[in-house]
């Protein structure tokens, strides 16, 4: 969960892990999004990337250090880094939706700035494979 407002968690991103990336796999991104938050356009709670081809998981806790040369850009929390779940009360459940991206390029032509959208929009053309696994909150 997310710790500010109305929220009191840690704040600690998962552990996750992959395996068996595609052939051409220069490097990964991982996102987590939750489509359910109440803003017209989701809510992007964690965006990494530059991530090399030879790790294959973000151990927990990831997502709330720097890393040389692996970006965590901003969230809608406008943080960097990973921004907890923190669904209004008495909603129904939020999917929060961990995607990780096998690309073909090598690092994103972005620093730490950048935003979700310009993340996802480069992400489209240079995905060769993705898979996710969602996770459901609510308070």
């Amino acid at each position: 969960m997310f710790n500010g407002g109305t929220c009191k968690g840690k704040n600690i991103s998962p552990d996750l892990a992959w395996k068996n990336a595609p052939k051409g796999t220069k490097s990964f991104a991982v996102t987590a999004y939750d489509p359910d938050a109440p803003t017209g356009s989701g809510w992007w709670h964690w965006v990494v990337f530059n991530i090399p081809k030879d790790k294959m998981s973000l151990e927990e806790g990831f997502g709330n250090k720097q890393h040389k040369n692996i970006i965590q850009s901003v969230t809608d929390y406008r943080i960097k880094g990973f921004g907890g779940a923190c669904p209004p009360v008495g909603s129904k459940p939020h999917k929060y939706i961990f995607t990780v991206y096998a690309l073909d390029i090598d690092s994103l032509p972005f620093d730490s700035n950048v935003s979700a959208a310009k993340v996802g929009f480069m992400l489209n053309f240079h995905t060769l494979a993705q898979s996710s696994v969602i996770a459901y909150y609510n308070r």
